[in-house]
Protein backbone atom coordinates (compact mmCIF):
# COMPACT_ATOMS: atom_id res chain seq x y z
CA UNK A 1 0.00 0.00 0.00
CA UNK A 2 1.44 3.35 -1.03
CA UNK A 3 1.80 6.28 1.37
CA UNK A 4 1.71 8.74 -1.51
CA UNK A 5 -0.46 11.75 -0.74
CA UNK A 6 -1.26 13.76 -3.89
CA UNK A 7 -2.46 16.77 -1.88
CA UNK A 8 0.75 16.85 0.14
CA UNK A 9 2.84 16.41 -3.00
CA UNK A 10 0.97 19.26 -4.69
CA UNK A 11 1.55 21.55 -1.70
CA UNK A 12 5.27 20.77 -1.67
CA UNK A 13 5.55 21.54 -5.39
CA UNK A 14 3.69 24.81 -4.85
CA UNK A 15 5.98 25.76 -1.95
CA UNK A 16 9.07 25.03 -4.05
CA UNK A 17 7.76 27.18 -6.90
CA UNK A 18 6.91 30.09 -4.60
CA UNK A 19 10.32 29.84 -2.93
CA UNK A 20 12.06 29.91 -6.31
CA UNK A 21 10.09 33.00 -7.37
CA UNK A 22 10.95 34.70 -4.08
CA UNK A 23 14.66 33.95 -4.45
CA UNK A 24 14.58 35.33 -7.99
CA UNK A 25 12.90 38.50 -6.74
CA UNK A 26 15.47 38.94 -3.97
CA UNK A 27 18.31 38.40 -6.44
CA UNK A 28 17.04 41.01 -8.91
CA UNK A 29 16.09 43.50 -6.21
CA UNK A 30 12.32 43.48 -6.68
CA UNK A 31 11.76 41.81 -3.28
CA UNK A 32 13.25 43.05 -0.01
CA UNK A 33 14.38 39.99 1.97
CA UNK A 34 13.80 41.51 5.41
CA UNK A 35 10.52 42.34 7.11
CA UNK A 36 11.99 45.19 9.13
CA UNK A 37 15.25 47.12 9.39
CA UNK A 38 16.39 49.17 12.38
CA UNK A 39 19.48 51.38 12.45
CA UNK A 40 20.59 52.22 16.00
CA UNK A 41 23.87 54.11 16.11
CA UNK A 42 26.48 51.89 14.45
CA UNK A 43 24.18 48.85 14.65
CA UNK A 44 21.94 47.68 11.81
CA UNK A 45 19.35 45.04 12.71
CA UNK A 46 17.28 43.00 10.25
CA UNK A 47 14.14 41.00 10.99
CA UNK A 48 14.05 38.04 8.63
CA UNK A 49 15.78 34.87 7.46
CA UNK A 50 19.57 35.14 7.44
CA UNK A 51 19.77 32.74 4.49
CA UNK A 52 17.86 35.29 2.41
CA UNK A 53 19.41 38.45 3.85
CA UNK A 54 23.12 37.57 3.93
CA UNK A 55 23.51 37.38 0.12
CA UNK A 56 22.50 41.05 -0.26
CA UNK A 57 24.68 42.44 2.56
CA UNK A 58 27.95 44.27 2.11
CA UNK A 59 31.14 42.53 3.21
CA UNK A 60 31.78 42.42 6.96
CA UNK A 61 35.01 42.09 8.90
CA UNK A 62 34.01 39.18 11.14
CA UNK A 63 31.14 36.82 11.90
CA UNK A 64 30.42 35.77 15.49
CA UNK A 65 27.25 33.79 16.02
CA UNK A 66 25.39 31.24 18.11
CA UNK A 67 23.41 29.20 15.56
CA UNK A 68 20.75 26.66 16.55
CA UNK A 69 22.32 23.44 17.74
CA UNK A 70 21.93 19.90 16.40
CA UNK A 71 18.62 18.03 16.35
CA UNK A 72 19.96 15.50 18.84
CA UNK A 73 20.35 18.23 21.46
CA UNK A 74 16.84 19.54 20.85
CA UNK A 75 15.44 16.03 21.30
CA UNK A 76 17.28 15.29 24.54
CA UNK A 77 15.81 15.89 27.99
CA UNK A 78 16.93 16.20 31.56
CA UNK A 79 14.91 13.56 33.42
CA UNK A 80 13.96 15.85 36.31
CA UNK A 81 13.55 19.24 34.71
CA UNK A 82 12.48 18.10 31.24
CA UNK A 83 14.75 20.78 29.77
CA UNK A 84 17.40 20.57 27.12
CA UNK A 85 19.74 23.10 28.65
CA UNK A 86 21.49 22.53 31.95
CA UNK A 87 22.49 26.08 32.82
CA UNK A 88 19.35 27.45 34.52
CA UNK A 89 18.06 28.89 31.26
CA UNK A 90 14.47 28.68 30.02
CA UNK A 91 13.11 25.59 28.29
CA UNK A 92 14.44 25.09 24.77
CA UNK A 93 11.60 22.86 23.65
CA UNK A 94 9.32 25.80 22.95
CA UNK A 95 11.93 27.83 21.08
CA UNK A 96 10.88 28.46 17.51
CA UNK A 97 13.92 27.52 15.46
CA UNK A 98 15.03 24.58 13.36
CA UNK A 99 18.20 22.63 14.16
CA UNK A 100 21.32 23.59 12.24
CA UNK A 101 21.79 20.16 10.61
CA UNK A 102 20.00 20.94 7.34
CA UNK A 103 21.40 24.45 6.82
CA UNK A 104 24.96 24.27 8.17
CA UNK A 105 26.46 23.96 4.68
CA UNK A 106 24.50 26.95 3.38
CA UNK A 107 25.45 29.03 6.43
CA UNK A 108 29.15 28.28 5.93
CA UNK A 109 28.94 29.10 2.21
CA UNK A 110 27.24 32.45 2.86
CA UNK A 111 29.68 33.32 5.65
CA UNK A 112 32.59 32.52 3.32
CA UNK A 113 31.12 34.93 0.75
CA UNK A 114 30.45 37.69 3.29
CA UNK A 115 33.28 37.57 5.85
CA UNK A 116 36.81 38.98 5.50
CA UNK A 117 38.24 37.90 8.85
CA UNK A 118 37.23 35.54 11.64
CA UNK A 119 34.16 33.32 11.47
CA UNK A 120 33.12 31.91 14.85
CA UNK A 121 30.26 29.57 15.69
CA UNK A 122 29.13 28.41 19.11
CA UNK A 123 28.28 24.71 19.23
CA UNK A 124 28.22 21.62 21.41
CA UNK A 125 31.34 19.54 21.91
CA UNK A 126 29.77 16.92 19.66
CA UNK A 127 29.08 19.56 17.00
CA UNK A 128 32.72 20.60 16.48
CA UNK A 129 33.52 17.80 14.03
CA UNK A 130 30.33 18.48 12.07
CA UNK A 131 31.25 22.14 11.64
CA UNK A 132 34.84 21.21 10.70
CA UNK A 133 33.60 18.73 8.09
CA UNK A 134 31.64 21.52 6.37
CA UNK A 135 34.25 24.26 6.83
CA UNK A 136 37.25 22.32 5.50
CA UNK A 137 36.01 22.00 1.88
CA UNK A 138 34.97 25.68 1.86
CA UNK A 139 36.99 28.86 1.39
CA UNK A 140 37.21 29.20 5.18
CA UNK A 141 40.33 27.91 6.91
CA UNK A 142 39.39 25.90 9.99
CA UNK A 143 41.57 26.82 12.97
CA UNK A 144 40.39 25.17 16.16
CA UNK A 145 37.63 25.06 18.75
CA UNK A 146 37.83 27.37 21.75
CA UNK A 147 36.09 26.47 25.00
CA UNK A 148 33.59 28.44 27.06
CA UNK A 149 33.71 27.06 30.61
CA UNK A 150 30.56 27.65 32.70
CA UNK A 151 31.39 27.54 36.43
CA UNK A 152 27.70 27.89 37.37
CA UNK A 153 26.18 25.33 35.00
CA UNK A 154 23.50 23.11 36.53
CA UNK A 155 24.55 19.62 37.71
CA UNK A 156 23.23 16.48 36.02
CA UNK A 157 20.17 16.14 38.22
CA UNK A 158 19.46 12.49 37.48
CA UNK A 159 22.93 11.48 38.66
CA UNK A 160 23.52 9.23 35.66
CA UNK A 161 26.70 10.94 34.47
CA UNK A 162 28.65 14.20 34.34
CA UNK A 163 26.84 17.42 33.57
CA UNK A 164 27.61 19.63 30.58
CA UNK A 165 29.96 22.31 31.90
CA UNK A 166 31.18 23.91 28.69
CA UNK A 167 30.37 24.85 25.11
CA UNK A 168 32.69 25.11 22.13
CA UNK A 169 33.38 27.98 19.76
CA UNK A 170 34.55 26.83 16.34
CA UNK A 171 36.92 29.36 14.77
CA UNK A 172 37.82 29.71 11.10
CA UNK A 173 39.73 32.32 9.10
CA UNK A 174 38.07 33.86 6.05
CA UNK A 175 40.68 36.49 5.29
CA UNK A 176 43.71 36.47 3.03
CA UNK A 177 47.13 35.47 4.29
CA UNK A 178 47.79 34.30 7.82
CA UNK A 179 45.12 34.57 10.51
CA UNK A 180 45.56 37.52 12.85
CA UNK A 181 44.26 38.13 16.36
CA UNK A 182 45.08 40.31 19.37
CA UNK A 183 45.79 37.78 22.12
CA UNK A 184 49.28 36.52 21.28
CA UNK A 185 49.82 33.01 22.62
CA UNK A 186 46.72 33.00 24.80
CA UNK A 187 44.83 29.73 25.10
CA UNK A 188 41.35 29.63 23.64
CA UNK A 189 39.69 29.05 27.01
CA UNK A 190 37.03 31.49 28.24
CA UNK A 191 35.55 31.20 31.72
CA UNK A 192 32.31 33.11 32.33
CA UNK A 193 29.29 32.36 34.47
CA UNK A 194 26.00 31.80 32.70
CA UNK A 195 24.01 33.64 35.37
CA UNK A 196 20.76 32.11 34.14
CA UNK A 197 18.39 33.99 36.48
CA UNK A 198 20.04 37.30 35.49
CA UNK A 199 19.56 36.99 31.75
CA UNK A 200 18.61 40.29 30.15
CA UNK A 201 17.14 39.17 26.84
CA UNK A 202 14.89 36.29 27.96
CA UNK A 203 16.44 34.08 25.27
CA UNK A 204 17.11 30.45 26.26
CA UNK A 205 20.64 30.45 24.82
CA UNK A 206 21.64 34.02 25.67
CA UNK A 207 25.39 34.39 26.13
CA UNK A 208 26.99 36.60 28.81
CA UNK A 209 27.96 40.06 27.57
CA UNK A 210 31.31 39.65 29.32
CA UNK A 211 32.07 36.54 27.24
CA UNK A 212 31.20 38.24 23.96
CA UNK A 213 33.24 41.30 24.94
CA UNK A 214 36.32 39.14 25.60
CA UNK A 215 35.91 37.43 22.22
CA UNK A 216 35.63 40.82 20.52
CA UNK A 217 38.76 42.02 22.31
CA UNK A 218 40.75 38.95 21.22
CA UNK A 219 39.53 38.52 17.64
CA UNK A 220 38.43 41.96 16.38
CA UNK A 221 39.48 45.61 16.38
CA UNK A 222 37.61 48.85 17.20
CA UNK A 223 35.62 50.23 14.29
CA UNK A 224 35.28 46.88 12.52
CA UNK A 225 31.89 45.46 11.54
CA UNK A 226 30.69 42.26 13.19
CA UNK A 227 27.85 40.19 11.73
CA UNK A 228 25.66 37.89 13.83
CA UNK A 229 23.26 36.07 11.48
CA UNK A 230 21.50 34.38 14.42
CA UNK A 231 21.22 37.45 16.63
CA UNK A 232 18.68 36.20 19.19
CA UNK A 233 18.21 38.84 21.87
CA UNK A 234 21.22 40.87 20.71
CA UNK A 235 24.01 40.10 23.19
CA UNK A 236 26.70 40.30 20.51
CA UNK A 237 25.33 43.69 19.49
CA UNK A 238 25.37 44.94 23.08
CA UNK A 239 29.00 43.84 23.40
CA UNK A 240 29.85 45.59 20.12
CA UNK A 241 28.38 48.85 21.43
CA UNK A 242 30.42 48.58 24.62
CA UNK A 243 33.60 47.66 22.74
CA UNK A 244 33.35 50.27 19.97
CA UNK A 245 32.57 47.88 17.11
CA UNK A 246 29.94 48.24 14.40
CA UNK A 247 27.27 45.55 14.34
CA UNK A 248 24.95 43.90 11.85
CA UNK A 249 22.42 41.47 13.29
CA UNK A 250 19.76 39.24 11.73
CA UNK A 251 16.94 37.59 13.69
CA UNK A 252 13.98 35.55 12.47
CA UNK A 253 11.80 35.78 15.58
CA UNK A 254 9.99 39.16 15.91
CA UNK A 255 9.82 39.00 19.71
CA UNK A 256 13.56 38.44 20.12
CA UNK A 257 14.21 41.06 17.44
CA UNK A 258 12.29 43.62 19.49
CA UNK A 259 14.22 42.64 22.62
CA UNK A 260 17.51 43.02 20.73
CA UNK A 261 16.54 46.50 19.53
CA UNK A 262 15.71 47.64 23.04
CA UNK A 263 18.86 46.13 24.57
CA UNK A 264 21.06 47.87 22.01
CA UNK A 265 19.27 51.18 22.55
CA UNK A 266 19.84 50.74 26.28
CA UNK A 267 23.53 49.96 25.67
CA UNK A 268 23.89 53.30 23.89
CA UNK A 269 22.06 55.07 26.72
CA UNK A 270 24.62 53.65 29.16
CA UNK A 271 27.86 53.65 27.13
CA UNK A 272 31.22 52.57 28.47
CA UNK A 273 33.65 55.33 29.40
CA UNK A 274 36.04 54.74 26.50
CA UNK A 275 33.53 54.13 23.74
CA UNK A 276 32.50 56.94 21.42
CA UNK A 277 28.78 57.76 21.80
CA UNK A 278 26.41 56.76 19.01
CA UNK A 279 25.73 59.46 16.43
CA UNK A 280 22.45 61.27 16.92
CA UNK A 281 19.57 60.23 14.69
CA UNK A 282 19.01 62.59 11.78
CA UNK A 283 15.59 62.94 10.19
CA UNK A 284 15.81 63.88 6.55
CA UNK A 285 13.26 66.28 5.10
CA UNK A 286 10.99 65.43 2.22
CA UNK A 287 11.46 67.07 -1.17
Amino acid sequence: MSDYDPADDSKKCYDVAISALRQEGIANGTITPWKRKEVIGDCTLYLGDCLEIMPVLDLVDHVISDPPYEASLHASKNSLSGRVRTDKGPDLKGLNFAPIDDTRGTVVRLVAETCQGWAMFFCTVEGVARWADVINPSRLKYKRACIWIKPDSTPQLNGQGPAQGAECIVTAWAGSGHARWNAGGKRGVYTHCVNGPKRHGAHPTEKPVSLMAELLRDFTNPGQTILDPFMGSGTTGVACVKMGRKFTGIELDPDYFEIACERIREAYRQPDMFVKPAPKAVQEGFL
